[in-house]
């Protein structure tokens, strides 16, 4: 009888292949709109779970509240929440932020929390403002316009530096992801055995059979490349200036 693929197995949400919800620190999100003026950071802390650092900052109110660290953010900082200057870790609208600022942790929808550039060492850039809207590029090169009453954090996010430190020992590797839920190494499906994966086994490491599989595919022979020939048929159509 063979074995479940890995793939399945992680979907399937086990605690070996989940990310331990006792380490992590729960959601981060831009401050409510109600808090309005200067904040103070108290601590940087690691958040497991996370590339990025989190801040704890102590807002005007006298409540705390925890944001993405932006590079160069330190202890004792001034963070502006929704009015005052346009310094690293505020958190503003897109209208009050000037052309060529480097920014993150952008909202989609006003007041959504904030969906893109969260991770590490990532930023986007401010590059117009126009009729109620906001054009950002993001890391990826894409420009994206955005009604300018979303907010976004100042700043690129810290802890660029954290894929720089070499990983000495496998065991090393296999622990710094574990919070992630991310398998620490791919092994190749051709390396396996046939009781593990569909292209296992063989004289040699080779598939033996068409890599491509249908959308119909039972859950544990689909796997290789997932190209959907209606899909190639509408780009086709597409290239040749049909609909």
């Amino acid at each position: 009888m063979g074995k479940r693929i890995i793939s399945r197995r992680r979907g399937s949400g086990t605690p070996t292949y989940r990310s331990p919800s006792h380490r992590h620190h729960g959601p981060i999100y831009h401050p409510p709109a109600a808090l309005v003026g200067d904040g103070r950071v108290v601590s940087i802390e690691q958040a497991p779970g996370r590339t990025a650092p989190v801040a704890e900052v102590a807002g005007p109110d006298g409540t705390t509240v925890r944001i993405l660290a932006a590079a160069g953010l330190a202890t004792g900082d001034t963070v502006a929440f929704h009015e005052g200057k346009v310094d690293r870790g505020a958190i503003l609208a897109l209208a009050k932020i000037p052309d060529g600022t480097l920014v993150s942790n952008i909202e989609v929808k006003p007041f959504d929390g904030g969906r893109l550039v969260r991770s590490a060492g990532s930023s986007a850039l401010v590059t117009a403002h126009a009729a109620g809207e906001v054009t950002v590029q993001l890391p990826s090169g894409e420009f994206k316009r955005l009604l300018d009453t979303c907010r976004a954090e100042v700043g690129a996010v810290g802890g660029s530096g954290r894929q720089e430190r070499p990983i000495i020992k496998a065991g090393k590797k296999v622990w710094g992801v574990r919070s992630l839920a991310r398998a620490a190494f791919k092994v190749r499906g051709v390396a396996m055995n046939p009781v593990n994966h569909p292209f296992g086994g063989g004289a040699h490491q080779h598939v033996g059979r068409p890599s491509t599989v249908s959308s119909g595919t039972w859950p544990g022979a689909k796997v290789g490349r997932f190209s959907r020939s209606i899909r190639k048929k509408r780009r086709l159509d597409r290239e040749k200036g049909g609909v």
